[in-house]
């Protein structure tokens, strides 16, 4: 039984920030932002939207497109670092908004490789036997904790969520190959450092702006583009493929620059590689993933075409994923 994703959504909220907006709030311009990372503008959610709200959004649309109805879902996957709790999770919260009651449901966090190591998951459940349909959802309410008095953060992150259907049964997206790491001994260069119980939260830690992102960006993107392109490389090679046989190449939209790095360094055109980065920015977890449901939205994917998924993020970690559009049987 081959693990496919049968059906993708996604969810934007309506607000838009754009980097004119971000020139009234922090000393930066729209030219600077737009050199440096590509972005134009990000979405950013109501005050009253949440974490859950958006990933249910990007569900219900995904369990159309996969013509599965949500009592027939076995579990519910829920990849976020901005979870409307620490405890219930947000993947329990979904289920309740869908009315999926029988499916088991669990949150899990790898930063913005969530999506890639949700798949992975799936991947494993489904194969195995164990269960038959997967609901993947990636979301991400990251305007909680962005500084927006820090021009060096605030510029980069924006909210959304997507979410992908994963089966045994139907036509799809065949998730082929994934490559997946981690590095811990430098978690401490992009990380939320206070609300957990190393530092709990406290009128020091506020104060302290300790409850916003913090990150060392020239750090971060020496080890981002050194660890996409090997995942990426190795996927491939697990595959038995060459770079020229990657029809869609849809990178981590953390920026612009990283993304032409990425590009560079695999025999692979600029058209084909998918971007959504100057519209969204980067949305962490969910960001490869609503890339991934546009493209299938924009262009049509024939039997036999692969894309390749890559993605770098907190902790740190990284991943590839190799899909292939694959009729049932």
């Amino acid at each position: 039984m081959k693990a496919r994703i049968i059906g993708t959504g996604s969810y934007l909220p309506e607000r838009v920030l754009t980097n004119r907006d971000l020139e009234q709030m922090v000393e930066t311009s729209d030219e600077w932002i737009f050199t440096r990372t590509g972005m134009k503008e990000r979405r950013i959610a109501a005050e009253d939207e949440f974490t859950s709200d958006m990933g249910a959004a990007a569900a219900r649309k995904a369990l159309e497109k996969a013509n599965l109805k949500a009592e027939e879902l076995d579990l519910i996957l829920v990849a976020t670092l901005t979870p409307d709790y620490i405890f219930p999770s947000t993947a329990v919260l979904i289920q309740n908004e869908l009315k999926a009651p029988q499916a088991a449901a669990f949150d899990f966090q790898a930063a913005c490789t969530g999506f890639l190591y949700g798949l992975s998951i799936a991947k494993g459940y489904i194969e195995s036997g164990f269960y038959k349909n997967i609901l993947v959802v990636a979301s991400e309410k990251l305007s909680s904790i962005v500084d927006y008095k820090d021009r060096n953060t605030c510029i980069l992150f924006g909210d959304g969520a997507a979410a992908a259907v994963v089966s045994g049964n139907g036509s799809g997206l065949a998730i082929r190959e994934i490559c997946l790491g981690a590095d811990g001994e430098v978690a401490e260069l992009l990380m939320l450092p206070a609300g957990g119980c190393r530092e709990p939260a406290s009128i020091d830690s506020v104060a302290k702006g300790k409850h916003f992102i913090a990150m060392d960006g020239k750090e971060v993107f020496k080890h981002a583009v050194r660890r996409m392109e090997g995942a990426a490389k190795e996927c491939l090679e697990k595959a038995n493929l060459s770079e020229d046989a990657v029809d869609w190449l849809i990178p981590h939209q953390a920026n612009k620059r990283i993304i032409d790095a990425i590009a560079k360094r695999f025999s692979i055109e600029d058209e084909k590689v998918y971007k959504t980065v100057e519209k969204y920015g980067n949305t962490s977890a969910s960001a490869v993933a609503i890339a991934l449901d546009e493209l299938i939205l924009e262009k049509t994917i024939n039997e036999g075409e692969n894309i390749l998924l890559v993605a770098f993020g907190a902790g740190f970690t990284w991943g590839a994923t190799l899909l292939t559009m694959e009729s049932d049987g």
